[in-house]
Protein backbone atom coordinates (compact mmCIF):
# COMPACT_ATOMS: atom_id res chain seq x y z
CA UNK A 1 0.00 0.00 0.00
CA UNK A 2 1.42 3.49 -0.99
CA UNK A 3 1.60 5.65 1.99
CA UNK A 4 -0.84 8.75 2.25
CA UNK A 5 2.09 11.04 0.87
CA UNK A 6 -0.04 14.24 2.38
CA UNK A 7 -0.78 13.79 5.90
CA UNK A 8 -1.52 11.12 8.44
CA UNK A 9 -5.27 12.16 8.59
CA UNK A 10 -7.57 9.60 6.68
CA UNK A 11 -10.77 11.18 6.80
CA UNK A 12 -12.57 8.20 6.22
CA UNK A 13 -11.80 6.41 9.54
CA UNK A 14 -12.49 9.22 11.64
CA UNK A 15 -15.76 9.57 13.53
CA UNK A 16 -18.76 11.69 12.71
CA UNK A 17 -17.73 14.53 14.97
CA UNK A 18 -14.09 14.00 13.99
CA UNK A 19 -14.73 14.26 10.64
CA UNK A 20 -16.99 17.50 10.46
CA UNK A 21 -14.19 19.11 12.78
CA UNK A 22 -11.79 18.14 10.55
CA UNK A 23 -13.95 19.45 7.40
CA UNK A 24 -14.29 22.92 9.35
CA UNK A 25 -10.67 23.09 8.99
CA UNK A 26 -10.06 21.93 5.59
CA UNK A 27 -12.65 24.64 4.75
CA UNK A 28 -10.62 27.05 6.07
CA UNK A 29 -7.57 26.17 5.00
CA UNK A 30 -9.21 26.06 1.14
CA UNK A 31 -8.98 22.37 0.43
CA UNK A 32 -11.66 21.12 -2.47
CA UNK A 33 -10.88 18.08 -2.35
CA UNK A 34 -11.08 17.24 1.02
CA UNK A 35 -14.25 18.59 1.44
CA UNK A 36 -15.98 16.75 -1.74
CA UNK A 37 -14.34 13.63 0.14
CA UNK A 38 -15.75 14.30 3.62
CA UNK A 39 -19.39 15.67 1.95
CA UNK A 40 -19.01 11.89 -0.07
CA UNK A 41 -18.49 10.27 3.35
CA UNK A 42 -21.29 12.23 5.68
CA UNK A 43 -23.58 10.73 2.61
CA UNK A 44 -22.54 7.36 2.66
CA UNK A 45 -22.82 7.17 6.32
CA UNK A 46 -26.68 8.30 6.07
CA UNK A 47 -26.44 11.95 6.89
CA UNK A 48 -29.30 14.04 5.11
CA UNK A 49 -27.83 16.65 2.50
CA UNK A 50 -29.32 19.21 4.75
CA UNK A 51 -27.18 18.68 7.73
CA UNK A 52 -24.43 17.93 5.70
CA UNK A 53 -24.51 21.10 4.52
CA UNK A 54 -25.53 22.81 7.56
CA UNK A 55 -23.01 21.28 10.43
CA UNK A 56 -20.07 20.70 8.04
CA UNK A 57 -20.30 23.60 4.93
CA UNK A 58 -22.09 26.20 6.61
CA UNK A 59 -20.84 26.04 10.17
CA UNK A 60 -17.16 26.03 8.37
CA UNK A 61 -17.77 28.75 6.41
CA UNK A 62 -19.27 30.34 9.77
CA UNK A 63 -15.73 30.64 11.01
CA UNK A 64 -14.14 31.47 8.16
CA UNK A 65 -16.44 34.77 7.82
CA UNK A 66 -15.97 35.50 11.44
CA UNK A 67 -12.42 35.57 11.01
CA UNK A 68 -12.08 37.26 8.07
CA UNK A 69 -14.52 39.90 10.07
CA UNK A 70 -12.27 40.15 12.27
CA UNK A 71 -8.79 41.11 9.95
CA UNK A 72 -7.24 37.30 10.28
CA UNK A 73 -8.27 36.22 7.04
CA UNK A 74 -8.42 38.14 3.62
CA UNK A 75 -10.30 38.02 0.65
CA UNK A 76 -7.09 35.06 -1.27
CA UNK A 77 -8.25 33.16 1.46
CA UNK A 78 -11.45 33.78 1.95
CA UNK A 79 -12.12 32.88 -1.52
CA UNK A 80 -10.15 29.74 -1.51
CA UNK A 81 -12.29 28.85 1.36
CA UNK A 82 -15.61 29.82 -1.25
CA UNK A 83 -14.19 27.64 -3.82
CA UNK A 84 -13.56 24.67 -1.28
CA UNK A 85 -17.81 25.59 0.31
CA UNK A 86 -18.54 25.17 -3.92
CA UNK A 87 -17.22 22.24 -4.44
CA UNK A 88 -19.26 20.29 -1.83
CA UNK A 89 -22.15 22.17 -2.80
CA UNK A 90 -21.92 20.73 -6.52
CA UNK A 91 -22.26 17.47 -4.52
CA UNK A 92 -25.21 18.58 -2.48
CA UNK A 93 -27.25 20.96 -4.49
CA UNK A 94 -28.78 18.49 -6.53
CA UNK A 95 -29.60 16.50 -3.73
CA UNK A 96 -31.22 19.84 -1.40
CA UNK A 97 -33.36 20.39 -4.43
CA UNK A 98 -34.80 16.86 -4.56
CA UNK A 99 -35.41 16.83 -1.09
CA UNK A 100 -36.75 20.38 -0.93
CA UNK A 101 -34.57 20.90 1.85
CA UNK A 102 -35.21 24.39 3.81
CA UNK A 103 -33.14 27.36 2.50
CA UNK A 104 -32.32 30.45 5.03
CA UNK A 105 -33.82 32.62 1.86
CA UNK A 106 -33.28 33.75 -1.47
CA UNK A 107 -31.14 36.65 -2.56
CA UNK A 108 -30.96 38.49 -6.26
CA UNK A 109 -27.44 40.09 -6.53
CA UNK A 110 -25.73 42.00 -9.28
CA UNK A 111 -23.00 45.19 -9.91
CA UNK A 112 -25.06 48.32 -10.78
CA UNK A 113 -25.09 49.88 -14.61
CA UNK A 114 -21.84 51.13 -16.06
CA UNK A 115 -19.48 49.23 -13.14
CA UNK A 116 -18.00 45.81 -14.19
CA UNK A 117 -16.41 45.43 -10.83
CA UNK A 118 -17.12 41.93 -9.26
CA UNK A 119 -15.04 40.38 -6.44
CA UNK A 120 -16.60 41.87 -3.86
CA UNK A 121 -20.09 40.88 -5.28
CA UNK A 122 -19.02 37.31 -6.14
CA UNK A 123 -17.16 36.69 -2.71
CA UNK A 124 -20.78 38.45 -0.94
CA UNK A 125 -22.43 35.75 -3.24
CA UNK A 126 -20.51 32.87 -2.41
CA UNK A 127 -20.52 34.09 1.33
CA UNK A 128 -24.11 33.65 1.19
CA UNK A 129 -24.57 30.32 -0.47
CA UNK A 130 -22.15 29.11 2.35
CA UNK A 131 -24.52 30.27 4.86
CA UNK A 132 -27.77 28.26 3.14
CA UNK A 133 -29.44 31.30 0.96
CA UNK A 134 -29.72 30.41 -2.53
CA UNK A 135 -28.30 32.79 -4.44
CA UNK A 136 -29.11 34.28 -8.26
CA UNK A 137 -25.99 36.72 -9.42
CA UNK A 138 -27.12 38.94 -12.66
CA UNK A 139 -23.37 39.56 -13.07
CA UNK A 140 -22.06 43.07 -13.80
CA UNK A 141 -23.78 46.21 -15.67
CA UNK A 142 -26.93 45.80 -14.83
CA UNK A 143 -29.66 48.21 -15.52
CA UNK A 144 -33.09 48.84 -13.90
CA UNK A 145 -34.84 46.02 -16.00
CA UNK A 146 -32.58 43.27 -15.53
CA UNK A 147 -33.06 43.51 -11.59
CA UNK A 148 -37.02 44.01 -12.03
CA UNK A 149 -36.84 40.88 -14.34
CA UNK A 150 -34.91 38.95 -11.70
CA UNK A 151 -37.30 40.44 -9.21
CA UNK A 152 -40.17 38.65 -10.85
CA UNK A 153 -38.96 35.37 -11.89
CA UNK A 154 -37.13 34.37 -8.77
CA UNK A 155 -39.37 36.00 -6.01
CA UNK A 156 -36.10 36.81 -3.59
CA UNK A 157 -36.38 37.88 0.16
CA UNK A 158 -33.44 40.16 -0.31
CA UNK A 159 -31.72 42.16 -3.29
CA UNK A 160 -28.42 43.00 -3.45
CA UNK A 161 -26.48 45.74 -5.16
CA UNK A 162 -22.79 46.38 -5.79
CA UNK A 163 -20.82 49.12 -7.26
CA UNK A 164 -16.94 49.99 -6.88
CA UNK A 165 -17.02 53.95 -8.75
CA UNK A 166 -18.06 56.86 -7.46
CA UNK A 167 -19.75 57.36 -10.90
CA UNK A 168 -22.00 54.42 -10.40
CA UNK A 169 -23.01 54.27 -6.97
CA UNK A 170 -26.10 56.79 -7.64
CA UNK A 171 -27.48 54.73 -9.78
CA UNK A 172 -28.56 52.43 -6.86
CA UNK A 173 -30.81 55.24 -6.11
CA UNK A 174 -32.38 54.60 -9.44
CA UNK A 175 -33.55 50.89 -8.79
CA UNK A 176 -34.61 52.05 -5.13
CA UNK A 177 -37.04 54.51 -6.72
CA UNK A 178 -38.08 52.33 -9.48
CA UNK A 179 -39.36 49.72 -6.93
CA UNK A 180 -40.94 52.66 -5.08
CA UNK A 181 -42.44 53.75 -8.36
CA UNK A 182 -44.21 49.92 -8.71
CA UNK A 183 -45.31 49.78 -5.07
CA UNK A 184 -42.96 46.54 -4.53
CA UNK A 185 -39.77 48.35 -2.52
CA UNK A 186 -41.21 46.72 0.84
CA UNK A 187 -41.51 43.25 -0.63
CA UNK A 188 -37.44 43.06 -0.73
CA UNK A 189 -34.89 43.97 1.60
CA UNK A 190 -32.39 45.88 0.21
CA UNK A 191 -28.63 45.46 0.70
CA UNK A 192 -25.62 47.67 -1.11
CA UNK A 193 -21.97 47.42 -0.90
CA UNK A 194 -19.01 48.32 -2.52
CA UNK A 195 -15.47 50.36 -1.53
CA UNK A 196 -17.03 54.29 -2.22
CA UNK A 197 -20.02 53.38 -0.36
CA UNK A 198 -20.94 54.26 3.63
CA UNK A 199 -24.25 53.86 6.01
CA UNK A 200 -24.87 57.78 5.43
CA UNK A 201 -25.19 56.93 1.56
CA UNK A 202 -27.19 53.75 1.82
CA UNK A 203 -29.86 55.67 4.18
CA UNK A 204 -29.76 58.29 1.78
CA UNK A 205 -31.12 56.14 -1.15
CA UNK A 206 -33.79 54.30 0.85
CA UNK A 207 -31.76 50.94 1.10
CA UNK A 208 -32.38 48.95 4.20
CA UNK A 209 -28.56 48.51 5.00
CA UNK A 210 -24.97 48.96 4.09
CA UNK A 211 -22.41 46.05 4.34
CA UNK A 212 -18.99 46.79 4.36
CA UNK A 213 -17.65 43.18 3.43
CA UNK A 214 -18.95 39.52 2.74
CA UNK A 215 -19.48 38.96 6.04
CA UNK A 216 -20.92 41.52 7.67
CA UNK A 217 -23.58 41.11 4.50
CA UNK A 218 -24.00 37.40 5.74
CA UNK A 219 -24.69 38.74 9.16
CA UNK A 220 -27.20 41.60 8.44
CA UNK A 221 -29.02 38.97 5.44
CA UNK A 222 -29.46 36.27 8.34
CA UNK A 223 -30.46 39.31 10.73
CA UNK A 224 -33.25 40.65 8.58
CA UNK A 225 -34.68 36.94 7.61
CA UNK A 226 -35.04 36.16 11.59
CA UNK A 227 -36.67 39.59 11.65
CA UNK A 228 -39.07 38.74 8.71
CA UNK A 229 -39.90 35.10 9.88
CA UNK A 230 -40.93 36.45 13.31
CA UNK A 231 -42.94 39.23 12.24
CA UNK A 232 -44.43 36.15 10.03
CA UNK A 233 -45.33 33.77 12.85
CA UNK A 234 -46.22 36.58 15.00
CA UNK A 235 -48.95 37.51 11.76
CA UNK A 236 -50.34 33.55 12.00
CA UNK A 237 -50.25 33.77 16.12
CA UNK A 238 -52.53 36.58 16.27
Amino acid sequence: MAEDQEDEIILSELSDDELVEQMHDDLYDGLADEIVEGTQILLGRGWSPYDTLTKALVEGMRIVGIDFRDGILFVPEVLMAANSMKAGMGILRPLLIETGAPKMGKMVIGTVKGDIHDIGKNLVGMMMEGAGFEVIDLGINNPVEDYLAALEEHQPDILGMSALLTTTMPYMKVVIDTLKEKGIRNDYVVLVGGAPLNEAFAESIGADAYCRDAAVAVETAKDFMSRRQGSAQAQIAS
